[in-house]
């Protein structure tokens, strides 16, 4: 097999000495082949070639280089008819073939593949694209016949043709098309090269289709998967790589090829809904009505609308509410779902939506009843464990057992999965004065995010190291925290205030000297410096010191001064 190189512009003209007049069936054959021409962005005129149909529906095929680049592209047919191409429905660059969808108006002429498998040997004709009754070919036989993808044939002819026919169909006897010609690597060679068309009708879009480079490289619109569920998985394949724009007209193009399928009204209401504007908000409420009255399973349908006006109401931001969208109808929603089947997602949502108008109780209630069912995760565990936090009147111990619940969901040595509610739980046992435990929840932490944390994660474990009498490692945390963010005031007088209790003065006294030259306005270090002073019988310099926190507002220097003054 000999590999194509790039193909070039193709006509009609052939090599002179070659032209004989074709068999019968070629005029009526002739009607399939077509003339292409592909466009840049700015209109012009990117590259000429031939195609053909493959069916009756506007499915033809011809080769990739001449779409490569292209924007926008149309064909002239055989009776001078300018159509334009709809979409691609596949492509491959090694075999630089491509298929695509055209535009038509009635049946178009299409050539019939072979039915029986070609031989060596075999005549088989070239068919010219031709806008006249009658056109000229040229003969040849087949030297080799190479199994490829797809169970599919390339031939090796012997037939010398030249870049004008590239793509032109080669015919059996019968006038059943056996494949596509291809570029020539050498010009003069006597021998040429036609890519099977049973391997160029298989090409397809599939789901991965979305992040296929040549596909990619080809501007003009992509088709869909022809099985419905596959589509499904491109739409969500799609829904991160492409823009908004793009991505509404493949929505647009899922519902018209499967108009009784929710889901696209679903996707496209969610894509309406993140313009932002009441018009597409009206379209967007159409969109959620007709997922309704298709869905046969109405709970889902409530379920998906109360989802996204949840989701709107978060998103919102200053906007005035559109219409009905708020949390009120979310609720509403969400109960209809209830209603009609118990499903711990539905309280999932519901428990999100209380949380959200800040009926915690509620929420709690409805995370419960996750929490007691299959669903049960981590994540339901530390919702509920929020929500009860937020209750009124709540023994927050409560919220510890929680937590212990959501952290309970994963196994030692902790992962980075587990990480979050390790943190959360050290939180919460800060809060019922549980500070070694919450020592012990920020070193797994530690040790579960590899030692990859931050500052102001030293500076939360310190403090708790504090309150336990953890002092060297207390240092240590505030010491790493500084190292790491050395121009953040505030760990600066954390750091004067660690060393001041633990009685190391003159570290004390430089952290805060540091912290006044970063920032000559924070009272705190002023406060804290002057204290110092004072207890080291440095009256003036403390009084002075003291005296500048007070002036910008430290209450607690106004005692302090109160105090030493007399």
């Amino acid at each position: 097999m000999k590999k194509t190189l790039l193909i070039v512009a193709c006509g009609m003209s052939f090599l002179t000495g070659f032209s004989q007049e074709l068999p019968k069936w070629a005029s009526k054959a002739r009607k399939a082949v077509f003339s292409v021409i592909t466009y840049n962005k700015d209109n012009q005129i990117l590259n000429t070639g031939n195609g053909f149909y493959i069916d009756e529906e506007g499915t033809a095929v011809s080769d990739y280089t001449l779409f490569k680049g292209a924007d926008h592209a149309v064909i002239v047919t055989a009776d001078g008819k300018e159509l334009p191409v709809e979409y691609i429905m596949g492509a491959n660059d090694m075999y630089d073939v491509v298929k695509f969808k055209t535009e038509f108006d009635k049946k178009a002429a299409a050539l019939q593949p072979a039915s029986q498998t070609a031989k060596t040997g075999e005549t088989v004709y070239l068919l010219p694209y031709s806008t006249q009754k009658s056109a000229e070919g040229q003969n040849g036989t087949i030297a080799r016949i190479d199994t490829i993808a797809n169970n599919s044939f390339y031939y090796t002819l012997n037939m010398q043709t030249t870049d004008k026919t590239v793509s032109c169909p080669v015919m059996n006897a019968n006038g059943e098309v056996l494949g596509l010609i291809q570029k020539n690597a050498d010009p003069e060679s006597k021998e040429s090269y036609a890519i099977g068309v049973t391997y160029a009708s298989s090409l397809s879009i599939s789901p991965l289709s979305v992040n296929d480079l040549t596909l990619k490289s080809i501007g003009i619109k992509k088709g869909l998967p022809e099985d419905e569920s596959q589509a499904l998985v491109y739409l969500y394949m799609a829904a991160s790589t492409l823009d908004r724009d793009s991505y509404l007209n493949l929505l647009n193009d899922f519902i018209a090829k499967y108009p009784e399928n929710q889901e696209g009204y679903l996707r496209r209401a969610t894509c309406y809904m993140n313009f932002g504007d009441d018009t597409h908000n009206a379209l967007a409420t159409e969109d959620m009505n007709k997922m309704l009255d298709l869905s046969k399973q109405k709970d889902d349908a409530h379920y998906n609308i109360a989802k996204l006006i949840y989701s709107y109401q978060l998103n919102k931001g200053d906007k005035p509410t559109y219409a009905d969208w708020t949390f009120d109808r979310a609720l509403n929603e969400i109960n209809e779902a209830i209603q009609i089947a118990q499903q711990p997602i539905y309280y999932q949502v519901q428990g999100d939506i209380y949380f959200a108008m800040q009926k915690y109780a509620e929420a709690f209630t409805a995370y419960d009843k996750v929490n007691k069912s299959p669903l049960a995760s981590a994540a339901t565990f530390y919702s509920s464990a929020k929500a009860k936090d937020l209750m009124e009147g709540v023994d927050k111990k409560e919220v510890v057992a929680l937590m212990d619940s959501a952290v309970a969901r994963f196994n030692k040595p902790y992962g980075e999965d587990a990480a979050p509610y390790l943190y959360e739980r050290a939180g919460a046992k800060i809060a019922v004065e549980d500070f070694r435990g919450a020592v012990s929840d920020y070193n797994d932490f530690y040790d579960a995010m590899l030692g990859q944390v931050s500052a102001e994660f030293y500076l939360t474990r310190m403090q708790a190291e504090m309150q336990c009498r953890m002092y060297q490692q207390a240092i240590d945390d505030i010491n790493k925290a500084v190292e790491l963010d050395p121009n953040n005031v505030n760990y600066w007088v954390e750091k004067g205030g660690v060393y001041l209790r633990v009685n190391q003065v003159t570290e004390a006294v430089q952290a805060l000297e540091k912290a006044i030259s970063i920032d000559p306005q924070n009272a705190p270090a002023y406060r804290m410096l002057g204290y110092i002073q004072v207890q080291q019988k440095q009256m003036d310099k403390g009084i002075a010191n003291l005296q500048k926190a007070s002036d910008l507002g430290d209450e607690v220097a106004i005692g302090l001064l109160e105090k030493y003054k007399k």
